[in-house]
């Protein structure tokens, strides 16, 4: 039995019960992830994670490291885990929903439901991005000589900080897995048919597997910049008008998104060509460097395979993507799954909302359009594109305010 405390109650009225001040508890989360053992990437992002450190981790029989982003502890899991050339990682069921990204390498991954004799398998290699269901048995089977990097999301946070439980977590004493359909035989075929967001009425691909997002057609959007290229997809057994999923985008090489802000939770992983982001206080306006407040920008350079949390410090932090390299920058929204929240707090449910990507924060959006943007901005992309040797693809008009 725990030791209790003793209260002591305050001797007079000018004096009050309890600490003064006090340091916060961890959350259940986050003792699960001391747990384990593995080492824990903070800040704001990673330029490349083959270059993480990875430890033993017992659970799965393979070797990983928690990604603890700053601003997406309480809404998203992150993780890297390695399968050994020729290997396979320990069978392991979980309650919470998990998506995995392909980083590199290629194999199999063997899904059944606890009490069914069915195994699903389907493979995968590097660019696929494929959803594990809840309370589902899985494992991965390396193919290759060499070990597999495979990156996942997952909303375990909300899960454990609820529950708080882990071995009910990791052995649920009942046999259901929520969104799989054991009797499909066809619920890990690749599908690619295009539809249209319910919500948003943007691109979206309904499938629980997507074989190469790497390489992928997008459909043309040109929400966040000129050119840009975006789809969205459904994974089964999601409410499909709760707009998430994530979304896989692509700037043209020499251009670059419109600054805007949105809640916390949002990870950006680089797929391909190379680039980096600006993150800063919605406090410090939306020209920091023009307001003196240029030293609180951070900044996060990245690869493909690198990543960024978008929206760090409990989010609504105007933050901005730059596709400096010489082919264009595609990026993963990677999605971890519901988290709880369902539009943002501010917005009643059947409002009808402007798109906070299309107008401008002078225009009740949530977007910095070019020509509001502060100057130092477009002064730094060009140096940083002389450097690449890559020429600038932003027009002239994009800065000039409306008539």
């Amino acid at each position: 039995m725990a030791v209790r405390a003793e209260f002591t109650e305050p001797t007079s009225e000018e004096a009050m019960a309890g600490h003064y001040t006090f340091k916060a508890s961890k959350s259940p989360y986050m003792r699960y992830v001391e747990s384990e053992g593995i080492p824990i990437v903070k800040g704001i992002g990673v330029y490349d994670t083959r270059d993480v450190e990875l430890g033993d981790w017992a659970r799965y029989g393979a070797r990983g490291a928690f990604l603890y982003l700053d601003g997406i502890g309480a809404q998203k899991g992150m993780h890297l885990i390695e399968v050994a050339g020729r290997g396979s990682t320990a069978p392991v069921r979980h309650f919470f929903d998990e998506f995995y990204l392909v980083i590199e390498g290629r194999g199999t991954t063997e899904v059944r439901r606890r009490g069914s004799d069915r195994t699903h398998s389907f493979e995968w290699q590097a660019g696929t991005l494929f959803a594990v269901p809840m309370n589902a048995e899985f494992r991965f089977v390396n193919a290759g000589s060499t070990p597999a990097l495979l990156l996942g999301a997952n909303n375990a946070p909300p899960m454990f900080n609820i529950i708080q439980d882990t071995s009910f977590i990791f052995d649920a004493p009942f046999d259901q897995a929520p969104r799989f359909d054991d009797a499909d035989e066809d619920f890990f075929k690749p599908k690619s048919d295009l539809e249209a967001d319910e919500v948003r009425g943007r691109a979206a691909v309904s499938s629980n597997v997507f074989a190469d997002i790497f390489n992928c057609e997008l459909p043309l959007d040109n929400q966040r910049a000129p050119g840009y290229r975006r789809i969205q997809p459904y994974f089964q057994g999601f409410a499909r008008d709760a707009g998430t999923g994530g979304f896989v985008s692509q700037y043209p090489s020499g251009r670059y998104s419109k600054g805007h802000y949105h809640q916390s939770g949002a990870v950006l992983v680089c797929l391909k060509g190379e680039g980096y982001s600006f993150n800063w206080r919605i406090e410090n306006g939306h020209q920091p460097w023009v307001n003196g407040k240029g030293d609180e920008v951070k900044i996060q350079e990245y690869k493909q395979g690198g990543l960024v949390a978008a929206a760090p410090g409990g989010g609504n932090w105007f933050h901005q993507h730059f596709s400096c390299g010489s082919e264009p920058m595609r990026v993963i929204n990677y999605w971890g799954g519901p988290d709880g929240r369902w539009n943002n707090a501010a917005i009643e449910e059947s409002e009808e909302v402007k798109s906070g990507n299309i107008y401008g924060i002078n225009e009740g959006g949530r977007t910095i359009h070019y020509w509001m943007e502060d100057p130092h901005i477009r002064e730094m992309f060009a140096e940083r594109l002389r450097k690449n040797g890559v020429e600038p693809q932003m027009a002239d008009r994009l800065y000039q305010a409306p008539s």
